[in-house]
Formats: C-alpha cells, sequence, structure tokens
C-alpha cells in the first residue's frame, strides 16, 4: 500500500458506507500484514480511509476524546484524584462514557495518582544507586515511557528502571516523547504524523550516540518500528531510531552475561500484543521466560480489546467474542499461572473479562530479580 495519509489506497469514495461497514470489524491487529500470504495491511487503509473520510470534516466524538487521549491523560495528570472520582461517580461515568462514544458495559482506566514521569523526577535515589550508575558496566539505556505506562500504569515503567539498572545499565528517561498512536488509528494522520516527527527527532541523537532505546509499550514501539517508516518516508531519523529501538527482552537478551531470574516452576500464561507479534515478533520474549525455567503458554491470536477499538459502542460483543476464542479459555485452563501482557489494553482486557491482573514482562522479572 502507499504511505498513509498521501491518498493512495482504497479508490475515490472514501465515504462509502461499504467501505466503513467492511473496516468497522477491522481491530487494526496488523496480522494480515505479517501473517497472511497476501500481505495486505489493513490497519493501514483503515487509517487512511478514515483520514481522508473526516479531513476538514467534523469527526465521530471519539476520535476527539479516545483519539486524543494522552493529550487529556496530561490535562488530568494535573488533578487526577479529581478525575477519577468524576469518571468513578455514576453520573459522571454516564456522561464520560456518552461523550467518549465508548460501550456502557466497560469500566473506565483510573488515572494514576503519580505519573511516572512524576515518580521520575522525584525519585529517591540512594548512595548505592548512584554508585551503582556511575560504574553501569553496559553503559546507558533509554527508557521510552509512552502515554499509557505514564499515566495508567506507572509502576511498569518503576519495575522496567529495576530491571535494567540491576541488568548493568544507567537508566535515562527522555520526556515528553509521544508516538501519536491514537491519532493514527483514529484516522488523525497530520497530527499523528507530527508526533511521529518530533519523537524521532527527539531520540535521534540518544541513538547516535549508540544508546539503546527500550520501549515499554508493544503497540507503541512498534509505531517506531514500523509506522513511522510509512509516515515518514523523507525524515532521516526514522531509520536511525527505528534501528536503535528495542523491546525489553531484546536488549536483555543481547547483555552480555546477563541472567534472567530462575523462574523454574512458575507457569506462565502469555498473551502477545498483537503489534509486538506483527512487527517486533515475540521470540525473543519466548526465548527468555523459556530459558529461566518458566513453563509458557502462548495465547494465539488477539485479545480483542486493541485498543481503543473494543471499548466503543458497537464494538463490545464482537470484542468479547474475540477474547472467547483463545485468550480466556487459556486463562481459564491455569487459574494459579501468571498472566503476562505486555500491552496495556491486552491487561485492560484480562482485567475486565476475566477479573485477573496480568503482569508486563518487567514486573514479571522485578519480582523474582534477587534481591
Amino acid at each position: 500500500p502507499r504511505p498513509p495519509g498521501t491518498g493512495g489506497g482504497a479508490g475515490p469514495d472514501w465515504r462509502s458506507p461499504e467501505v466503513h461497514a467492511a473496516l468497522d470489524l477491522c481491530l487494526a491487529c496488523k496480522g494480515c500484514a505479517s501473517d497472511c500470504p497476501a500481505g495486505v495491511d489493513m490497519a493501514t487503509y483503515k487509517a487512511e480511509v478514515l483520514h481522508q473520510t473526516y479531513r476538514g470534516r467534523l469527526r465521530p466524538l471519539s476520535h476527539y476524546v479516545l483519539g486524543r487521549l494522552p493529550m487529556w491523560s496530561d490535562l488530568a495528570a494535573r488533578v487526577p484524584r479529581l478525575a477519577n472520582a468524576v469518571t468513578g461517580s455514576r453520573a459522571g461515568g454516564a456522561l464520560a462514557r456518552r461523550v467518549a462514544g465508548v460501550d456502557p458495559r466497560r469500566s473506565l482506566p483510573r488515572f494514576a495518582t503519580q505519573t511516572f514521569g512524576a515518580w521520575w523526577l522525584h525519585r529517591p535515589v540512594d548512595a548505592s544507586v548512584t554508585a551503582a550508575a556511575a560504574v553501569a558496566p553496559h553503559g546507558r539505556v533509554a527508557l521510552w515511557v509512552d502515554s499509557f505506562t505514564d499515566h495508567f500504569a506507572p509502576d511498569v515503567a518503576v519495575a522496567a528502571v529495576g530491571v535494567l539498572e540491576a541488568a548493568g545499565y544507567a537508566v535515562e528517561v527522555p520526556q515528553g516523547l509521544c508516538c501519536g498512536l491514537t491519532w493514527l488509528t483514529t484516522g488523525q494522520l497530520d497530527a499523528g504524523r507530527e508526533r511521529v516527527r518530533h519523537t524521532v527527532r527527539g531520540l535521534e541523537p540518544l541513538v547516535r550516540q549508540g544508546v539503546p532505546v527500550v520501549g515499554v509499550e508493544p503497540s507503541c514501539t512498534a509505531v517506531l518500528r514500523g509506522d513511522a517508516r510509512h509516515l515518514l518516508p523523507d525524515e532521516p531519523a526514522v531509520e536511525v531510531v527505528a534501528a536503535g529501538v528495542r523491546t525489553l527482552a531484546e536488549l536483555l537478551a543481547a547483555t552480555p552475561g546477563w541472567t534472567p531470574p530462575d523462574l523454574t516452576g512458575v507457569e506462565v500464561v502469555a498473551q502477545p500484543h498483537c503489534h509486538h507479534h506483527a512487527v517486533m515478533g515475540w521470540t525473543a520474549d519466548e526465548a527468555l521466560l523459556r530459558g529461566a525455567g518458566a513453563r509458557v503458554t502462548r495465547v494465539g491470536g488477539c485479545c480483542g480489546l486493541a485498543g481503543n477499538w473494543g471499548v466503543e459502542r458497537g464494538h463490545h460483543d464482537v470484542s468479547v467474542a474475540v477474547a472467547r476464542t483463545a485468550l480466556l479459555p487459556a486463562v481459564e485452563a491455569a487459574p494459579d499461572a501468571v498472566l503476562l501482557a505486555d500491552g496495556f489494553s491486552c491487561r485492560t482486557q484480562l482485567d475486565q473479562l476475566a477479573g485477573r491482573r496480568a503482569v508486563h514482562l518487567a514486573e514479571l522479572l522485578a519480582g523474582h530479580r534477587p534481591q
């Protein structure tokens, strides 16, 4: 397909009801591009259709709310308790769902009372941490923390810091770099493209200095490893950054002398994020877990939430049905297993449909890391 946002693709009638009906059930999982022999990237086509359809026109409310969630999250971070009180109340929650286009059966995520960024800036650093950073045998690493992790799951990034420091890295955290994922998936490609540009230009100097960049959220990492190339074909920083961005497992697997914690006897049911599978591959993660002694069951297919798709009105039943094809049966068959899901949306789906908390790889490694 031609690059998104350049006018190529499905034909002149971007607002065709038939086209929109067909694409409405596209979860943008990218599986068609990686697993199907035809290699047709329907996620890119869907973003292009939405981009062309609503260019210069009013969009659905969900595009302004869910499609710009990082922006609203930055505002909510100033008064997180108030934001949670409003969205957690019956009237406030109902209004928020109606405005955002969220299905009434879905719970709204709670904002962290302290973002990871705030924790990092005010982090208590004792002498041992300072000394370890000064002699970090593997040098510097940049932990790129996305908006979802920053505002809704800061403990994941905190765990990642601990794992990386224990592995012998001096951790740095670049601030204010959003990949624009929610803009991209709702077809707001002009705004999304500028956020991608800002981020790759912000990370480029680090990568050129030989500093690896570790992404926390798979879907955001996939933007820099994949989508950025199509969105910014003439931006030199894109290829530089794409080559320097790693998943946590990829970095640890390439770290000389790093030994994983002993996970012998630990049963792990893993739900790889669709974009993780499609763009980066999950080989390094699985090898790390098995090498640590864990018994790993890898769930195939999508969790069914797919970012904002599964929470939108009209998608709930299909979202649940997708989860029931593989994920929920695997979870129900292993009541004592550790549920592993690096994707925020995957963890959200498990929490809401299975009532169980899944952990990120960083949390799993931090929880079993030798003291």
